[in-house]
Order: C-alpha cells, then sequence, then structure tokens
C-alpha cells in the first residue's frame, strides 16, 4: 500500500531526530550496507519508504504530530455542516406574504465562491494570516509540520466549506419539497427587470446551454420584483416557486463545485509540498550520500582512552604451508613464504553472493588468513564481511589480517580498526616479507 507523502516525511523526520544520536560511521555503515543487499537482490535503487521499513522505522506510523490537525478538520466540517442547515433556515425563513430575496440568496453564494478562492490563495501563497491562533500550541508541533500550516489550515477550511454548502443545499431542495416557497427580487437600486432578467443569464453560463430550464426567463424575472410598501398580490403566484431550479444550480455551480475542487487542489497542494520538503530535508541527501558511498574506516570513532594496539602485540604468525586458507580482499596479492593450499577472493569488484561462496569454501577449523592493501583504509563491507565471517565460522576460528605494507604509518588505521571490533580472535599481523625469486617453488 503506497503510503502518503505527508506521513512519509514525517516518520523521515522522526528517524531522522532519533539518528542524531548515532555516530555519523555507525549510519553510514548500516546505510551502506542495506543498499547493498537491496543492489544484490536487483531491486533498484533503496527509495526513503524502503528504507523506513529495513531500519524498523517504516510501520511505526506515529501519528499524533498530525493529530491536532485532524481534530481541527473534524471541527471545521462539523460547524460547517450545522451552519449550512441553519444559514439556508435562515435565508429560507419568511413571514406572511413576504417573498424570499433572490438578490440575497445570490450575494451569498457569491460571498462563498470568494471566501473558497481567498482561503486556496493564502495556502498557495504560504501566507498565516491566523499564525497567532496556531502559535500558542505550537510547542508539541513536530518542527516540519509548521512549514506545513498554511496549506494543512486550507484543507481543514476547504473540508468545512463543502460541508456547509452540502447541507445547505440539502436544505434547499428539502424545504422545496416540503414547504410553497415563494421568491422574489428587490433593490433599492434602480434596476429595471430586463436588466435584472440579464444579469441572472450571466451567473446561469455554466448550465444555460443545457438546462434551459434552470434559467429564469422574463415574465418570471417581471412578475417576482416586489417593493417594500406594496401589498398586492402577483398575478401569478405559483410563478413565483420557479426560481428554485435556478437557485439550486447556482448553488452547486458557485458553492459546492468549487469547494470540492480546491479541497481536492488543498490535497494536491498539501502532497507536493510534503514531496518538496522531503526532497529538501536535511537528512535526506546525507542519505543518499550514505546509501551510495563506501564506507571508510577513518578511525575517529572509537574512544580517546583505548589507544590503539601496537604491531608487535599479539601478532599472528605468519601463514605455514599446508594449513588454513588465505583470502585475498579486493584483488590483494602478495609473493609469500608459504601459501595455504586454499587461496579464496573476497571483496572489491565481488558479489555478495561471492563472498557467501568464499565463506562457505573456508575451513572454520584452522586458522584463515586476510590479506588486504594497507594503503586503502578499512571500509564498511571488510566490516560486514568479518561479521558475516564470525557469524559464519564461531567465535573461536583465528583469522588473522595481514596487510601489504612497507611502513608503520599506513598501519596506523588497521590497528584502530582491529582494537575496535574487540574480537580476541581478530589478530594483525605483520606485513608479510617477499619471497625472492630464488625461494620460490
Amino acid at each position: 500500500m503506497s503510503r502518503s507523502p505527508l506521513s512519509l516525511l514525517l516518520d523521515f523526520d522522526a528517524q531522522y531526530q532519533r539518528d542524531r544520536n548515532q555516530t555519523p560511521a555507525f549510519l553510514h555503515r548500516r546505510d551502506r550496507r542495506l543498499a547493498l543487499a537491496r543492489q544484490e537482490r536487483g531491486a533498484g535503487a533503496l527509495s526513503v519508504t524502503d528504507w523506513l521499513h529495513a531500519v524498523d522505522a517504516g510501520d511505526r506510523h506515529d501519528q499524533r504530530p498530525l493529530r491536532r490537525w485532524r481534530r481541527a478538520t473534524l471541527a471545521f466540517t462539523a460547524a460547517g455542516a450545522v451552519l449550512g442547515v441553519l444559514t439556508m433556515l435562515g435565508l429560507l425563513y419568511v413571514t406572511g406574504p413576504a417573498r424570499i430575496n433572490v438578490t440575497l440568496f445570490v450575494a451569498l453564494a457569491l460571498l462563498q465562491l470568494m471566501l473558497a478562492l481567498a482561503t486556496a490563495g493564502q495556502a498557495l501563497a504560504g501566507w498565516r494570516p491566523w499564525g497567532a491562533l496556531f502559535d500558542r500550541g505550537e510547542d508539541g508541533e513536530a518542527p516540519v509540520l509548521r512549514q506545513l500550516q498554511p496549506q494543512l489550515a486550507a484543507r481543514a477550511a476547504q473540508a468545512g466549506g463543502l460541508a456547509f454548502a452540502l447541507t445547505a443545499l440539502a436544505t434547499l431542495l428539502i424545504q422545496v419539497l416540503i414547504r410553497d416557497l415563494a421568491f422574489g427580487w428587490s433593490t433599492t437600486l434602480q434596476t429595471s427587470a430586463p436588466a435584472y432578467q440579464q444579469l441572472m443569464e450571466t451567473l446561469a453560463w455554466p448550465w444555460r446551454a443545457w438546462l434551459p430550464a434552470a434559467v429564469p426567463g422574463p415574465e418570471l424575472v417581471a412578475q417576482s420584483r416586489y417593493f417594500r410598501l406594496e401589498g398586492g398580490a402577483t398575478t401569478d403566484p405559483a410563478l413565483l416557486g420557479g426560481w428554485w431550479p435556478f437557485l439550486t444550480m447556482l448553488w452547486l455551480c458557485y458553492v459546492v463545485l468549487p469547494r470540492l475542487a480546491l479541497l481536492v487542489l488543498s490535497r494536491w497542494h498539501l502532497n507536493r509540498r510534503a514531496r518538496r520538503l522531503l526532497r529538501d530535508h536535511p537528512g535526506h541527501a546525507a542519505l543518499r550520500e550514505r546509501l551510495t558511498t563506501p564506507w571508510v574506516d577513518s578511525g575517529d570513532d572509537g574512544p580517546a582512552s583505548a589507544p590503539p594496539p601496537r604491531l608487535g602485540d599479539n601478532p599472528a604468525p605468519a601463514p605455514p604451508d599446508d594449513a588454513g586458507t588465505l583470502i585475498r580482499w579486493a584483488g590483494a596479492d602478495h609473493p609469500l613464504p608459504g601459501r595455504p593450499p586454499r587461496v579464496l577472493d573476497a571483496g572489491g569488484s565481488a558479489s555478495l553472493e561471492q563472498d557467501r561462496d568464499t565463506l562457505n569454501q573456508a575451513d572454520p577449523t584452522r586458522p584463515v588468513w586476510l590479506l588486504v592493501r594497507a594503503w586503502e583504509p578499512p571500509t564498511g563491507d571488510l566490516a560486514d564481511f568479518l561479521d558475516d565471517a564470525r557469524a559464519h565460522w564461531g567465535p573461536d576460528t583465528p583469522i588473522a589480517v595481514l596487510p601489504l605494507a612497507d611502513n608503520d604509518t599506513a598501519l596506523a588505521p588497521w590497528r584502530r580498526f582491529i582494537a575496535r571490533r574487540g574480537d580476541a580472535a581478530l589478530l594483525l599481523c605483520p606485513p608479510p616479507a617477499p619471497v625472492s625469486e630464488e625461494a620460490r617453488p
């Protein structure tokens, strides 16, 4: 099931905040290993969603940061639904021979349209005219949500506006069904019936071509005009109810449909903004770099109080003849005075499957020598290989690292690397001496 961009952003930001307590070396090594495992499966690049699942953060779905906004959306929707019923009942309420003012109805519909457009405009522009209302409760809010406040507020407002429009429309239709409504129009301005009828035709442009019955005609407009002091009845009282198709379509086209379209727009804008914030998140670029860059052990994350062992401390012997396994890491090769009968390769251009085959072919009952280039610092791939080797062979198999180096400076990071692993059966050998041509068999 696909994740919404907003929940994905919140989960990523929460994991980013948790990862700030870890060392950069740990993060790099963890994420690089995840990327290599996915590459081995041939599944393509590791997405943010897959990464969250891999680090056990994709199913947490902590919705507490959104709880307040969901409550606000629900409150706006409920308030809009109630206000829609009350507003329409008030608009249609008349006593005696009075008529329902069509002009007031039209004005209310156009006002709702303007409010909907204004709400959408402030979200698109990122304005917060109501910011003081939310700032008072902002202390417990996720920092990334503060940048989405205009879009979240617009979604809540549009949802409330749509509820208002729908319940008002339903109330109008119910009142048309159960009551004999008499509509009319009146204005203090010196406006003629033909001019008013032309205005109504202009407002009816969305539907007048395919629903002409919902467009008021000249006779309806002329007969339904009334004046405040006029006491006489119209010549055709039944004609006054003919306004309801026009008013229904007016409310549908200028209130309901714009609110629905702008609610969809607000959701799209919120998701688009969340995707952009995720793309620009400070942890996103760092994650991509960790996934694509091999981890190199710099030796700076170990405890300062633990000095690295010297090369002479517990050195491993050089590999004798006919004993154990020699593994050449990343293509390292060197003429040795004696070579074990089993020489294997791992690391470098070898795949993870080939590394596992090397672990299966090695003899764990005898010492294993790992030949490496000392001038290349220890990488996360090597650390992962040693972890897999120890899990595969057990804790008692001696593993001796033979660095190819001609000076003690190149061996410093390797001494720190061996010391930090805390493995008693992992030893550092002296650099092997080359064999002369005469001594070679």
